[in-house]
């Protein structure tokens, strides 16, 4: 079982992630991602999709046509984890490609 990150930790990770903030009322972050098109924001969830399966770690996330909003958290330890924060920074990969 992977563990729950310290109120440290999770500073600096948020610190990393540009955009990334802590979510409302859940031990968890958050973004909103917006592109160029339906098309675009399809496939960068399809990247996102294929790297979470890698990492069997995977995303609460909606889409409506070019907005992309993706929740992240460790349901395991009932909150933020390493894992998050490492899907966190692909993602953020995956949209600076699309963005750039």
């Amino acid at each position: 079982m992977v563990d729950r990150l310290t109120a440290a930790a999770r500073a600096a990770a948020l610190a990393e992630l540009p955009g990334w903030q802590a979510a409302g009322s859940r031990d968890a972050i958050e973004k909103t991602f917006v592109f160029k098109s339906f098309k675009e924001a399809w496939g960068f969830m399809s990247q996102v999709a294929l790297a979470a399966e890698a990492m069997d770690h995977h995303p609460e996330w909606s889409n409506l046509y070019n907005r992309v909003e993706i929740l992240l958290s460790t349901h395991s330890c009932g909150g933020l984890s390493p894992l998050d924060i490492a899907l966190a920074r692909k993602i953020e990969a995956f949209a600076a490609k699309l963005q750039g």
